[in-house]
């Protein structure tokens, strides 16, 4: 079989499709070499709280045109508060004992570097391991991979050996004004297709796309097969799902 790359950025505490779209990959790259875009996912992500989904934002300092790899952390204590907010939320979730001292201490020290890209990917591999996401993880800034938006994709999944891109779904417009690039690769470009599970929360009623910290400290050991209870067949650049429906039914 072909071997499948991922590529996304550092986001902050990750929702679940971003990792269940990593968990299908043989590898996935760290996106660290594009420009960071302030008030972003890069920086960013939501809770469940009792008014519903409210954003927890890392404070950074700006500077114009800056890489994600350079992007510095602002010289404030924002640990302390954004763990008192958690606590706050979800000290009486089923699991938020079992989690929530190895989560603050691997912030907390992540945070000491300065860097948001450390303190990002720190805490994407350890929300990986609790969801059971094994696969490889590979910066791009590592790769020295050329090029400019599906050029540098492409270029990137050269780097790592892989014939097979699987891109989360909103990135379908960009893709197919590039689709060249990645034919001169030989790279085949796939859509991430994924609908959000539903599962017990803190508060009342459900609430989807808050960071799968909140599936984490809600579902605990299960948590993994929630996340990938939400997968669906992924689907070919270019073809619709009602498309990719009627052909599976033909």
């Amino acid at each position: 079989m072909a071997k499948t790359c991922v590529i996304s950025q550092p986001t902050f505490l990750p929702w679940l499709g971003w990792f269940d779209l990593a968990d299908q990959a043989d590898v996935m790259v760290i996106l660290d070499d594009v420009q960071f875009s302030k008030q972003s996912w890069q920086q960013r992500n939501r809770i469940r709280t009792p008014a519903g989904l409210e954003f927890l934002t890392v404070p950074v300092k700006r500077n114009l045109g800056q890489l994600i790899i350079d992007c510095e952390l602002a010289d404030e204590p924002f640990v302390p508060k954004m763990l008192r907010s958690l606590h706050g939320n979800y000290a009486r979730a089923p699991f938020f004992a079992d989690a929530y001292e190895e989560f603050a201490t691997t912030m907390t020290e992540a945070a000491r570097t300065g860097r948001l890209v450390e303190l990002n990917c720190a805490l994407i591999v350890w929300m990986a391991a609790r969801l059971s996401v094994r696969t490889p993880m590979i910066r791009a800034s590592s790769l020295g991979a050329g090029g400019q938006r599906g050029e540098h994709v492409a270029a990137i999944c050269e780097a790592v050996d892989a014939e097979r891109y699987l891109s989360p779904a909103g990135a379908e417009d960009y893709l197919v004004d590039d689709r060249a690039a990645f034919e001169r690769h030989g790279i085949s470009v796939w859509l991430h297709v994924y609908e959000h599970p539903e599962y017990p929360q803190r508060f009342a009623p459900f609430v989807p796309f808050a960071s799968a910290i909140d599936l984490i400290f809600n579902s605990g050991p299960s948590a993994p097969d929630v996340m990938r209870s939400g997968r669906r067949p992924a689907r070919p650049l270019g073809v619709t799902e009602s498309e990719q429906i009627k052909g599976s039914l033909a």
